[in-house]
């Protein structure tokens, strides 16, 4: 296993756990956003609640569960780790230096925008996951998801952070998408532009759709 530790504690290694997490988590978001979305057939959410009720007791969606955790946390743990020895590699700035000739602002700010949404994810389990997974609230039927996603966008205040959250999210994605392919070596002439293309409507398309779910509950634009 020496050789195995040698190299997820690598650079190259560290940036590959990095975009297979990434990946990872990118088709979590793709199914989770899905799922989340059905709560615009605007039917007192009867159809989200029961498309919520099979993932949550599917033994094999469980199962996924604690891959999807085991991913985010090494995801959250890499991403740290790289961030802070980029910054220690140049302990003493330019004088002059113009970031933005050879990137983009998002790109230099990985590290912000994941600590942004790190914030957000604690707040979305405690009110969501938490709630449906270690207490009776939804199982014993007192309440549904639905409900508690009512309840949770009846305040203001939850609704700015989750939309601040998504344009975070948005522009974690437009870097993370293609960095992650780049980073696999999956780049071709001929593809490339097709990835960053994909990547950029996934990252615009996949937050809007997330923060339109709390707008729309809030101003009960939706039954």
């Amino acid at each position: 296993m020496n050789w195995f530790t040698t190299f997820i504690t690598s650079s190259i290694g560290k940036k590959i756990v990095m975009a297979l997490t990434g990946l990872f988590l990118i088709t979590f978001l793709l199914v989770h956003c899905s799922v989340n979305a059905c709560i615009f057939f605007n039917d007192g959410g009867e159809t989200f609640n029961e498309v919520a009720e099979f993932f949550g007791s599917n033994p094999v969606i469980r199962t996924m569960e604690i891959v999807l955790f085991i991913c985010l946390i090494l995801h959250i743990i890499q991403g740290l780790v790289l961030w802070g020895q980029n910054g220690s590699k140049r302990p003493v700035k330019y004088t002059s230096k113009n970031g933005a000739a050879n990137s983009t602002w998002y790109s230099r700010s990985m590290g912000l925008l994941g600590t942004l949404l790190l914030m957000f994810l604690i707040v979305h389990l405690k009110d969501f996951w938490v709630v449906s997974r270690f207490t009776d609230e939804i199982t014993g039927g007192s309440t549904t998801l639905y409900a508690k996603m009512n309840e949770a966008f009846d305040n203001i205040w939850v609704v700015v952070l989750y939309v601040f959250s998504m344009f975070s999210l948005s522009y974690h994605l437009l870097h993370g998408f293609q960095s992650a392919f780049r980073t696999m070596g999956w780049t071709h002439r001929k593809y490339t532009p097709l990835i960053k293309a994909v990547g950029a409507g996934f990252a615009v398309l996949i937050p809007f759709i997330f923060a339109m779910m709390p707008i729309v509950m809030h101003f009960n634009l939706i039954d």
